[in-house]
């Protein structure tokens, strides 16, 4: 793997992310959680008529959720490789990691809920 970053081939390094980009989707339960919340919201904000600005506010955290997970599983996955064995250190490390993925999940819902929150309102009291 580490050959083919030393190629420089453009193709060598997208063949290189996309093989992570699948391994973290294959081995990790939480993308499947993040992916149904994400299919939800895209559904719910293609019912309410969003602006172009409110959708791009969507798509970024949708995003920043996906790549926080990423890195939260590359960096357990290092860890494993590293030390097997239970380690204060590198327990830190991972509750960091986690933190991070939860600090971007709640700042994602916030946003969303700022998005759709009025829309839904007024759908639901009109509706």
């Amino acid at each position: 793997m580490a050959n083919t970053l030393r190629t420089g081939k453009w193709r060598d390094k997208f063949a290189c992310a996309l093989r992570g980009l699948c391994g973290a989707l294959r081995s990790e339960k939480n993308f499947f959680i993040h992916g149904a919340v994400a299919i939800f919201v895209v559904l719910t904000a293609s019912l309410l008529g969003l602006s172009s600005l409110e959708w791009c506010l969507l798509v970024l955290c949708i995003g920043n959720v996906f790549v926080a997970e990423i890195f939260n599983t590359s960096i357990e996955a290092l860890a494993r490789h590293v030390s097997p064995m239970a380690a204060p250190e590198i327990g830190k490390a991972l509750d960091m990691a986690a933190g991070a993925v939860l600090m971007c999940s709640l700042t994602a819902a916030l946003v969303g809920a700022i998005v759709l929150g009025q829309r839904l309102w007024l759908w639901w009291a009109i509706g």
